[in-house]
């Protein structure tokens, strides 16, 4: 079921209308109704995944609590390598055998030998890589004594299952998502009517920008040769494409989820208003940095031994979670050059170097903020290359075109509706990116207020693009 389909609107009114329906202190009530709905609507894709779903909860809630009360080292490893086994066992197939088993072939065809690999026609289960990593966070926090068992297994199911964020995240955190499925919730007039401003903006920004934008994409990527000017286009307008639809995926998530009591991570801090590339992975999908940040980078050994160990450990981090994004060399390799971005960094000191919001205090950036935003965006354009191209030689041949291809301004001309709409939308929120969202207004004057919703709801209904397109990280 995708949020902006037609039958998602009464779904999700008769959930929040039974929920609140029922007594605060029937949590365990609510928590069945949470799972039934999720269920329904995670099995409308297709009712068969809700095996793998079930059985992986069933597995990570039996080895928590089994973790919980062991105290034997060997045995303790043991449980986590059941955990760790089943869950990576699960996406390693659903997403990567063909992957690797074709990689291997070409492999061999390399180096003179012949193989044929085994056609398998293995569809991939919607939001594997999300609840996987979800789960895998709990149990390796109990492993690591960092957190303890949840003995209701209904809350536990629900954690797993929550349909806002079970899809395409964020990714949540046992330790900080789960006490809320243990508690009463209190339906909070202010949450809700935010939480409504939130979904209103993460639907225009899915299905005016990212679903307006998809065209002048495809043009771009899937209709053969282009020219300079039209390659740089087309990836700018990538750009605001997954941004738009991928914040806005995760806006309409967190607004869902303060309609039902809960609150879930920021996942997106206006990434486009960075000075560097950690700046970006800071603002850009944070609930799957920080995840690969606590359970890759940091256990790898982190910055603690030497810079040299900083840099490959960076450059391990980066290039697993581009295979996190997608079965393909073109992913791998945009992992790889987005921790390849971060070696200067590390060299000159300044990994961390700018933590708080550009231009505070200031309507405009300064020369030097409006440099170094201009050379973060380039770079996180030439990745993006990598992430939208059909394969390695593509990526190649659209990067050599946007420095060295023949120019034809006119070109440019099929763009304009497309450059109107990313300007608007990078002008709306420049002035709102000290804010949790694009239409975090409520101090607004009220007729103000209401003439925004008003100009907000007419786009949708003139421009939307409703039910046209899945959110683009469902692949993932």
């Amino acid at each position: 079921m995708l949020f902006n389909s037609l039958v998602f609107p009464v779904f999700f009114v008769l959930v929040f209308a039974s929920y609140w329906l029922l007594p605060p202190a029937r949590i365990r009530a609510r928590n069945v109704l949470l799972i039934a709905a999720s269920y329904v609507f995670y099995g409308w894709w297709d009712w068969r995944f809700l095996f793998l779903i079930i059985g992986s909860s069933a597995v990570d809630y039996v080895v928590g609590g089994r973790l919980g009360d062991a105290e034997d080292p060997a045995r303790r490893r043991m449980l986590l390598s059941v955990s760790l086994a089943v869950n990576l066992g699960s996406l390693g197939f659903f997403k990567y055998f063909n992957f690797f088993l074709d990689s291997a072939v070409d492999l061999l065809h390399a180096v003179g030998l012949q193989a044929h690999a085994p056609t398998l026609s293995i569809i991939l289960p919607v939001g594997i890589s999300f609840y996987t990593f979800q789960t895998l966070s709990y149990t390796v926090d109990i492993y690591r004594r960092r957190l303890e068992p949840v003995r209701d297994p209904w809350a536990f199911f629900a954690f797993v299952s929550f349909f806002p964020q079970l899809v395409a995240g964020p990714i949540e955190r046992a330790s900080a998502f789960l006490p809320q499925f243990l508690s009463e919730r209190r339906f909070d007039e202010a949450a809700a009517r935010d939480g409504l401003r939130q979904i209103l903006w993460g639907f225009f920004k899915k299905v005016v920008v990212a679903d307006g934008l998809a065209p002048y994409v495809q043009r771009t990527f899937d209709g053969g040769a282009v020219d300079s000017p039209t390659a740089w286009a087309g990836t700018l307008c990538f750009a605001l494409q997954i941004y738009g639809d991928f914040s806005g995926y995760t806006d309409i998530a967190l607004g869902l989820a303060r309609l039902l009591g809960f609150r879930l991570m920021r996942n997106f801090a206006y990434p486009y208003f960075s000075r560097d590339i950690g700046e970006f992975w800071r603002r850009w999908h944070i609930s799957l940095s920080s995840w690969f940040r606590d359970y890759v980078y940091i256990p790898l050994g982190g910055g603690r031994l030497g810079r040299t160990r900083r840099i490959v450990n960076v450059l391990i981090t980066f290039t697993v979670s581009g295979l996190w994004h997608g079965a393909n060399w073109t992913f791998v390799t945009w992992g790889f050059l987005n921790g390849a971005y971060y070696v200067p960094q590390i060299l000159l000191g300044t990994g961390d170097h700018d933590t708080e919001t550009v231009a505070v205090g200031r309507v405009l950036p300064s020369t030097r903020e409006a440099a170094a935003l201009l050379g973060t965006l380039v770079l996180v354009l030439a990745a993006w290359v990598f992430f939208r191209a059909a394969s390695l030689t593509h990526a190649f041949q659209m990067l050599g075109t946007m420095v060295g291809g023949p120019w034809t301004w006119s070109s440019l001309d099929a763009f304009r509706p497309a450059a109107g709409l990313v300007a608007a939308v990078l002008l709306w929120e420049w002035p709102r990116r000290h804010d949790q969202h694009g239409l975090a207004i409520a101090h607004w004057p009220r007729p103000l207020r209401w003439l925004t919703y008003l100009g907000v709801l007419t786009a949708l209904l003139l421009f939307g693009r409703f039910g046209s397109q899945e959110f683009i990280y469902f692949q993932f």
